[in-house]
């Protein structure tokens, strides 16, 4: 399979991974007409050989970025369906140095788009700040979402990658003034994550109305794209999202796909992903 998808992603060798490139990838596909789709899946979500044949499926797909849930206990900004994903995940009794060896080894093998741990703070922090940066760089990583990470709070996170090239994606929501996003905007890099309602992950039938005026406000405020999730599940989103945002993030749809195909899920992901375009 990896042979067959070489020679279609004509891959020689491990890309360098980093912010900048996540936001050439949101910057070049915009340039060619295409909307940047940037898929979640729940590491070892039914089981770690799954994860990576859907994640062969999706590079073939050229998704932007592609993020990759590290699953964390407490996971206090994602809704049932990830919950659930997260529940089968740690059956395997998953480890960060697992995590990182399993995207190394992806990588050796060409892996082609950039990907990116969301995961919660108390799993970099207990496993060591440096020592995390060091691993996720050693792999190949292209960055983290950590998402119980404020602004406020992240001053040794971003000293500890400052001048490393990771991506650090913050999120902004609905009720961030201004001069909050300001805020954000100043640290992100990669792409700033909005989030278009207020609660946690799921899919929704409808978004915000006002969704648009504040995608337009944090895209005036911010030097870095501009992907919008939470609720997005239905071609009528994209389409709503896309003339406004940099990047369109899908991620309950696509582990609600794995909860129901398990094994058969990567093709059915693919199906998903070509129906939304």
């Amino acid at each position: 399979m990896y042979l067959q998808l070489k020679s279609i992603l004509k891959v020689d060798k491990p890309i360098k991974k980093g912010a900048k490139l996540i936001e050439d990838s949101i910057k070049i596909l915009k340039k060619k007409g295409k909307i940047p789709l940037i898929p979640y899946i729940t590491c070892w979500d039914p089981d770690l050989n799954t994860t990576e044949a859907i994640l062969w499926e999706l590079a073939e797909f050229s998704p932007a970025c592609i993020e990759l849930g590290f699953p964390f206990s407490d996971p206090v900004a994602d809704g049932p369906t990830i919950q659930k994903a997260v529940i089968r995940a740690l059956r395997h009794k998953p480890t960060f140095e697992a995590f990182f060896e399993f995207i190394e080894r992806l990588n050796k093998k060409g892996y082609p788009i950039p990907l990116v741990c969301m995961t919660y703070y108390n799993i970099p922090y207990r496993f060591g700040l440096k020592k995390t940066i060091d691993y996720a760089l050693k792999a190949g990583l292209s960055g983290f979402i950590i998402a119980d990470l404020p602004i406020d709070e992240a001053g040794p996170w971003l000293e500890v990658n400052r001048g490393k090239g990771l991506a650090t994606i913050f999120l902004a929501t609905p009720t961030s003034s201004e001069e909050r996003i300001k805020k954000i905007a100043k640290v992100c890099s990669g792409f700033i994550y909005y989030v278009s309602l207020t609660g946690v992950t799921g899919a929704r039938d409808k978004l915000p109305e006002d969704v648009i005026n504040r995608l337009e406000l944090v895209k005036k405020l911010s030097s870095v794209p501009v992907g919008v999730g939470f609720g997005v599940s239905k071609k009528e989103h994209v389409k709503m999202l896309a003339p406004y945002a940099d990047a369109i993030i899908i991620g309950s749809a696509i582990v609600k796909i794995i909860e129901e195909k398990k094994k058969k899920a990567p093709q059915e992901i693919k199906k998903f992903l070509q129906s939304l375009k």
